[in-house]
């Protein structure tokens, strides 16, 4: 499990206005936003042959590809292509200069990550990188292809965008700078200029019934990853005094009511900021103490661990010269969790509080793990190895300029793309690019449970296979934007955002919508009308990958079946009730459906699923059984069949191939309604 931010929490003038005279800016495409995806969108329309400026509240390029995410999400690397792909070309590339290897030999650097090798030197690209690297490579992009960039520029939200019927002519700056062009492109993790210009857009989770999705909405009782407090052997109380509702709550748990499972909230995913440690003595500095500290905003992770957890440390992932890309883990980790609701659609001074408690609340967190005499001492004793860089965001107090603004507005465009399109149980037209990570939700709230326990939820994760991205949700509907793609906050729904959030992804959609763009400008057309096929031979032209190239060959190294196609009734885990902590995966090499789960080899018996066959008619019955057989899966799985015969325990060996492909359980007499459970 799994938005980000373009706002510089030391440096933010979000109400300045310019004692200048007015400055006047024209260019054929207008990109709004810094962000990784605005860069290359630039970068593409530049090399179409258009005149472009990138303007936007960011001081770095890059947004969070450069803001601490150097330990990239991926998925499969195999769809990714283009100058997404050519900006992990460059980063290798840096990484070839030995001059770049400051802090450690090349040879020294652990070289695997995201499955795949770190440094992929027979395909030339390098997926994991410190930041001040990657937002060199797009400095690079920037000057390489004469890109104007008017950086810390904050778009004029109530009055900056002008529009004739149902185009923009330009837009304005707090600064009182004003952009001209034929084409605008939102750029920016926020969504700020597609609500300016007045387009519909969404926030928060939509229930499940609204596109007919299973994971949307709020997901009370389910417990994926290890982001919750079912990990925990014991319960934890969220009151002052354990067990006395009237000693008051705990700091950072709501009092709310959670919700009903499956309806709609204004609710969104925690944000956090990816820091970046090392604990290369010569480069380290000490975690800072910040300003308005208080410990007792962490009595709740006293409490975890006492009750013994000891993950603190499983997400420090490894980057180049003894740095780690550092991500929220645990049930009371980096991300803070309920702090940032108002957010997306917030003012800049409203956004500037948000983020300053945000960091606040995060260096406390590292503060109090390395110094509070209540957390165990070989936790403290290990985080005092670590700090934060000194060439690292040094403008900054070596702190991210980029939150992980995890998810904000969401466009409602042409086309929505919802977990139906991921899962490819509805076909998704006229392809942009693909995604393929794991529908990844962080958690959304932390409330108190009707036995007076605490609980984090929101926090999902569901394996897929490659999908692809369909162009109408880059766009507006038709008569509300004729001249706006969208290449960051999309058309889609906020459970299908978990999977496309990634950066990789923003690249490819800013190459993307930059091509449309283009096009439309060369055929003057509203952005709705330009044709899929001109635009997709342009993207293939560049690189794009707009089809998965193994989802035609036989099933080898991913083979899964369609649970739709085989005979019988069909019961697929996505089906099942689940309790526990149940982890997604698509790892082995055949599944049916989207994937299969496992209980994270936890051996504590507390996982369960529940499979409910719907008969068509009472008789006898054969029961198989189908999970990716492996050494490492469990020997005896306990089995149960109910009928109206009863209850029949049957165990099965997970390692034997033979038994995983097709097992007979049990032949019984059954009504409608009969169940598996294991």
């Amino acid at each position: 499990m799994k938005l980000r931010s373009i706002i510089c929490v030391t440096l933010l003038l979000a109400t300045r206005t310019s004692t200048f005279a007015a400055e006047k800016f024209e260019a054929d495409v207008i990109v709004y936003g810094g962000t990784s995806s605005g860069v290359i969108a630039a970068v593409q329309a530049k090399k179409m042959g258009k005149s472009v400026i990138v303007v936007g509240p960011d001081k770095h390029l890059g947004g969070l590809s450069s803001g601490g995410l150097g330990f990239t999400d991926t998925g499969n690397k195999g769809v990714i292509g283009g100058l997404s792909r050519d900006f992990y070309h460059r980063v290798w590339k840096e990484y070839q200069k030995a001059q770049t290897w400051r802090w450690q030999k090349q040879a020294e650097y652990g070289n695997k990550g995201q499955g795949t090798p770190a440094i992929d030197g027979e395909n030339r690209t390098m997926w994991i990188f410190e930041p001040h690297v990657a937002e060199q490579v797009f400095e690079v992009f920037s000057k390489e292809f004469q890109i104007p960039v008017h950086r810390d520029e904050w778009l004029d939200r109530a009055a900056g965008v002008k529009k004739s019927g149902d185009r923009i002519t330009s837009i304005t700056m707090l600064s009182g700078k004003t952009f001209a062009g034929k084409m605008f492109l939102d750029a920016t993790y926020e969504g700020d200029l597609l609500a300016a210009a007045g387009v519909d857009h969404h926030v928060g989770r939509e229930a499940n019934s609204v596109y007919g999705e299973k994971w949307n909405g709020v997901q009370t009782g389910v417990l994926h990853h290890r982001h919750h407090f079912g990990v925990l052997k014991t319960k934890i109380s969220p009151y002052v005094v354990p067990g006395d509702p009237s000693s008051g709550v705990l700091p950072r748990i709501s009092t709310e009511p959670p919700g009903e499972y499956g309806s709609a909230d204004k609710r969104v995913q925690a944000y956090c900021y990816r820091w970046c440690a090392t604990d290369h003595p010569e480069n380290r500095i000490p975690f800072p103490k910040p300003d308005g500290y208080d410990p007792q905003q962490y009595e709740l992770l006293v409490r975890i661990y006492e009750a013994g957890w000891k993950e603190t440390f499983d997400k420090f992932d490894p980057l180049p010269n003894h740095k780690t890309d550092t991500n929220n883990h645990g049930p009371f980790s980096t991300d803070n969790i309920g702090m940032n609701y108002d957010y997306p659609e917030a003012s800049y001074e409203r956004r500037r509080e948000i983020l300053a408690e945000h960091r606040r609340y995060q260096q406390g967190w590292l503060y109090f793990v390395t110094n509070d005499p209540r957390v165990p001492a070989d936790v403290r004793e290990r985080m005092r190895k670590w700090g934060l860089p000194k060439d690292e965001f040094t403008d900054n107090g070596h702190w991210p300029h980029q939150i992980y603004v995890r998810e904000a507005r969401r466009m409602i465009g042409q086309f929505v793309m919802t977990e139906n399109e991921l899962t490819k149980k509805k076909p998704t037209p006229d392809s942009v690019g693909m995604g393929s990570y794991t529908i990844d939700s962080h958690n959304v709230q932390r409330y108190i449970t009707p036995d007076g326990s605490v609980q984090n939820e929101g926090d999902i994760g569901v394996g897929i296979s490659p999908y692809v991205i369909a162009f109408g949700s880059l766009v507006p509907q038709r008569g509300q934007c004729d001249n706006l793609i969208v290449t960051i906050c999309l058309s889609s729904s906020h459970i299908a955002f978990g999977s496309i959030r990634m950066e990789p992804v923003f690249m490819i959609l800013g190459q993307s919508g930059a091509t449309a763009a283009v096009l439309a400008i060369d055929g003057n057309l509203a952005v709705q009308d330009v044709a899929y096929a001109k635009l997709r031979e342009q993207l293939l032209k560049d690189g794009q990958v707009l089809e998965y190239a193994d989802a035609s060959k036989p099933k080898t190294a991913k083979s899964f079946l369609d649970p739709k196609k085989l005979p019988g009734v069909v019961v697929d885990d996505d089906d099942a009730q689940l309790t526990g902590d149940w982890q997604a995966s698509s790892a082995s090499s055949n599944y049916i459906g989207n994937g299969y789960r496992h209980d994270g080899a936890a051996k504590d018996g507390k996982a369960t699923a529940r499979f409910t066959a719907k008969l068509p008619q009472p008789g006898r019955y054969e029961v198989l059984v189908a999970c990716p057989p492996n050494a490492n899966r469990s020997s005896k799985v306990a089995i149960e069949v109910h009928s109206t015969e009863g209850k029949k325990v049957v165990h099965i060996d997970q390692r034997r191939v033979s038994v995983a492909r097709n097992v007979r359980l049990h032949e019984r007499r059954s009504s409608n309604g009969d169940d598996l459970e294991r």
